[in-house]
Parts: structure tokens; C-alpha cells; sequence
């Protein structure tokens, strides 16, 4: 938890930085470009700070009220980031509009580009220590922030080089034109992580790889066990839920039957970081003529 929380603070920091700078060169170059970045960076201000309070929060251990634990804050936390961002956007564009419709030069464009490429430097190198930390602790509100700042590192670098090609060509009309395109791809990235964020609160299931992955593990009991069914999971925050059924042969021991469950709980707890498994388990029907060999003993089937 406190290389989470390190991390978030650390996108704290930067981003407050980075508005302040934006606001005082976009306010005093006229771009609406900037201004737009420095929205954008307010966002993820918003977002960093909402961050450091989920992944704090969503670390607290089970209790009376939350026996599952709390770490679908994280993913709640993605939403409402989500939304930050569309809003963002939508008032991005609302400027850039307005600028279009009543058009002004841009000053000291020089200073904007320069301002605009330490922004993307600054946060090419947070978002890459967020992404880190996100996939080892697998933080869904670290990812979501990791993001936000990788986005930026894009659209920064578009303003520049829109502002560049503004200083070579003097078409002032390219200034609002960069500041939509800004928030467009602004707006994808969002959808994307909306996506990612808001599937976990309604219980989507986990990957293909991660499903294939729990049945190879059972698949490796096949000689002690009959049957499994019944296969469920899910991901909660960082947390991935599995639970399933296994059909064991009847005359099996409770005690053996216990410790294979176990076995398969610690291998595929071992193959999938922050899984918690559930199993059940049942005896076969015994409605059959036949019997299969298992282990030393001979077992219905």
C-alpha cells in the first residue's frame, strides 16, 4: 500500500506543478491550446487525488460491514475519473469553438512550445513510474491515473508541435484546431478506461488467458478428481474472485479430498497474482456401472 500511496502523491505533485505553469503561459500567450492542456492537467489533478484516497482506502482489510473487502473503491474511483475527463473535454471544445468564432493571435509561442514539451518529459517519466507500480500491485485507480498522464504526454506533444507549425505558418486558426483534436483523443482514452473501470462493479468475468489458466491448473488433478463445473470469476479492484465446483469420486476421504482443494487453491494463487479461490465440493452421484482406477484405490465413476 505505500508504494501506491507514494505513487499517487507523486502524481499529485506533478500535476500541480504542471497546471501552474500552463495557466501562467496560456493566460499570457493567448492559447487556447495551453489552456486546454492546462485543464486537462487540472483533470488529472482530480484524478490523482482521487487515486491516493481510493488505493488508501481500498487497502482496509475486510470488516462487519464489508466482509468482501473494499477494493471496488478503485474502480469506482476509475469512473468517476472517467467522467472528470469527459467534462474536460467537452469544455475544450466549448473554448476552442468560442476562439474560432471570434479568432485572436497567440503571443510568445516560443514559450508555449518549450512549456508544452517539459510537460510531456514530465509526465512521460511519472506515468511510467505509475504504470510500474499499477501492474505489480495490480491498482485499477493507479492504471486509470497512469492513464490520464500518458494521454497527456501525447496531446502535450501535439500542442507543441501545432503551436510550431503556428509560429512557421502564422495561421492563428490552427490553435483552436489542435485544442479539439486535443480533446477528442482525450475523449477516446476515456471510453476506453470507462470500460476497463465500470466492468468489475457489475462482476464481468475475468480474461480468456485467466480463465484458461485456472483450467490448466485443475486439469493437472484430473487423476484424483472427476469432474469440475460450475466455474465463475470475477475482479474486484486488484483482487481476482474464483470459485468453482468439484466432483470428487465418493469413497475419496473428506481429509484427502480437503488437501487437494488446498493444493489447488495455493497453484493457482501461485499461477494469477491476487486470486482468492472458493471451492466446493461434491461426491459423485454414484449413477454408473462403470469404475475408473484413481490413486491406489478403485472409485465409482
Amino acid at each position: 500500500m505505500v508504494k501506491k500511496s507514494n505513487a499517487a502523491r507523486l502524481s499529485i505533485i506533478s500535476n500541480t506543478a504542471l497546471i501552474l505553469m500552463k495557466l501562467v503561459v496560456g493566460i499570457t500567450t493567448g492559447s487556447v491550446s495551453i489552456l486546454s492542456e492546462a485543464v486537462h492537467s487540472l483533470m488529472d489533478l482530480f484524478a490523482a487525488v482521487i487515486a491516493f484516497v481510493s488505493v488508501n482506502l481500498a487497502d482496509r482489510p475486510p470488516d462487519k460491514s464489508h466482509p468482501f473487502g473494499h477494493e471496488k473503491i478503485e474502480n469506482i474511483s476509475g469512473v468517476i475519473e472517467t467522467i472528470l475527463i469527459f467534462t474536460a473535454s467537452i469544455l475544450i471544445i466549448k473554448e476552442a469553438v468560442h476562439k474560432i468564432m471570434h479568432p485572436s493571435t497567440v503571443s510568445s509561442i516560443g514559450v508555449g512550445c518549450v512549456v508544452m514539451l517539459v510537460s510531456a518529459v514530465v509526465n512521460f517519466f511519472v506515468s511510467r513510474r505509475l504504470y510500474g507500480v499499477a501492474r505489480r500491485e495490480g491498482s485499477v485507480a493507479l492504471e486509470a491515473d497512469a492513464l490520464h498522464l500518458k494521454a497527456d504526454v501525447y496531446t502535450s506533444l501535439g500542442v507543441a508541435a501545432g503551436l510550431a507549425v503556428l509560429w512557421i505558418t502564422g495561421i492563428h486558426l490552427l490553435d483552436p484546431i489542435i485544442a479539439i483534436l486535443v480533446a477528442l483523443f482525450i475523449l477516446r482514452e476515456a471510453y476506453g478506461m470507462m470500460v476497463s473501470s465500470f466492468g468489475p462493479l457489475i462482476d464481468t468475468t475475468l480474461s480468456d488467458e485467466e480463465i484458461e489458466t485456472v483450467k490448466k491448473v485443475v486439469g493437472k488433478y484430473r487423476d484424483s478428481l472427476l469432474d469440475f463445473h460450475e466455474l465463475r470469476t470475477r475482479r474486484s479492484g486488484h483482487i481476482r474472485h474464483i470459485d468453482l465446483h468439484l466432483t470428487a469420486p465418493r469413497q475419496m476421504a473428506l481429509s484427502q479430498f480437503h488437501d487437494i482443494c488446498d493444493r489447488i487453491e495455493r497453484d493457482i494463487e501461485q499461477n494469477m497474482k491476487n486470486a482468492k479461490v472458493l471451492i466446493h465440493g461434491e461426491p459423485c452421484d454414484g449413477n454408473c456401472n462403470e469404475c475408473s482406477f484413481i490413486g491406489r484405490k478403485t472409485y465409482c465413476k
